[in-house]
């Protein structure tokens, strides 16, 4: 059966049609762009813009990169950072917002209140860079892991989610005389997979994106993440045009960074795309149990 739409019904889903076609567009160009130019002659690039004639593209700036020892490097650092990075930031906040999502335990309040506070007052930089150097946890792999591990927001999220899971679970296998830990392990967390997952999906593209801590704690270059290694390739490839006198020279090492630019940038996101569709379904029905229970 057909549905009939008033005018304003239909003027308004013409209205939506066009707003999703620009947010499709937003998202789908530059991302086409960025493509494209990673494997075109950064000559034709620059001169002509985009091209899509298969002979005005090459592959030079993925083997310039790949050709660098410290881009595999790079590569499997990023991925031990982010995966260890996810345990224990999704460990921590898992525990910590089941706990707090108990109505009986003592202090609840004062530990939630402390939790928040910490979310708009901090030690600052140079306390934390103190603080860190005092544990003896400078040019280490745990500099990286440990400073940003409790995310308060996570807790929350977690702690939001527990409180929807029925109670009467919990109750039955108490009879069964399950203890706490039982509960926990056996019927709670099973079924915590979708906000899990999100969790893990967060933290996990939160600190592969991220190079500011690697490049203030870790002074060991074969310690380096991805993102900082791309950082150094991009700067090493760039000067002002004062510092070179020979123009050929400068037009050079100008083709050599926009080369290198672009096929960094997909590089660096494709585990993220490749991710994101395996983890989709938990992720959507993560963000709304645990944001609107």
């Amino acid at each position: 059966m057909a549905v009939k739409h008033s005018r304003f019904d239909r003027l308004l889903l013409s209205l939506n049609a066009v707003f999703l076609a620009l947010a499709v567009l937003i998202v789908v160009v530059p991302l086409v762009y960025i493509v494209v130019a990673s494997f075109m002659d950064p000559t034709v690039l620059l001169n002509q813009g985009l091209s899509f004639r298969f002979s005005d593209w090459t592959l030079d700036g993925y083997k310039k990169i790949l050709e660098n020892p410290a881009m595999l490097r790079g590569f499997g650092n990023a991925v031990l950072y982010s995966a260890a990075f996810a345990v224990v930031t999704v460990s921590v906040s898992i525990f910590a917002g089941y706990a707090l999502s108990h109505a009986q335990l003592a202090g609840r309040r004062f530990f939630m209140t402390l939790f928040v506070v910490t979310m708009f007052f901090g030690g600052g930089l140079i306390p934390t860079y103190l603080l860190v150097k005092q544990l003896g946890m400078l040019n280490t792999v745990w500099a990286v892991i440990i400073p940003g591990a409790v995310n308060v927001w996570n807790i929350i999220l977690s702690r939001t989610f527990f409180k929807g899971v029925p109670n009467e679970l919990k109750e039955a296998a108490n009879v069964d005389g399950a203890s706490e830990a039982g509960i926990f392990f056996r019927i709670v967390l099973p079924l915590s997979k979708p906000i899990i997952f999100v969790l893990a999906l967060y933290a996990f593209v939160g600190q592969w994106n991220s190079y500011f801590d690697a490049m203030i704690y870790l002074e060991d270059a074969k310690l380096h993440p991805l993102q900082l290694v791309l950082r150094s390739i991009l700067i090493q490839n760039q000067a002002a045009p004062g510092m070179i006198s020979d123009q050929l020279a400068m037009n050079e090492l100008k083709r050599l960074s926009e080369m290198i630019k672009y096929s960094a940038i997909v590089i660096s996101s494709l585990p993220l795309l490749v991710m994101y569709p395996f983890f989709q379904k938990y992720f959507e029905k993560g963000v709304l149990v645990g944001s609107l229970k």
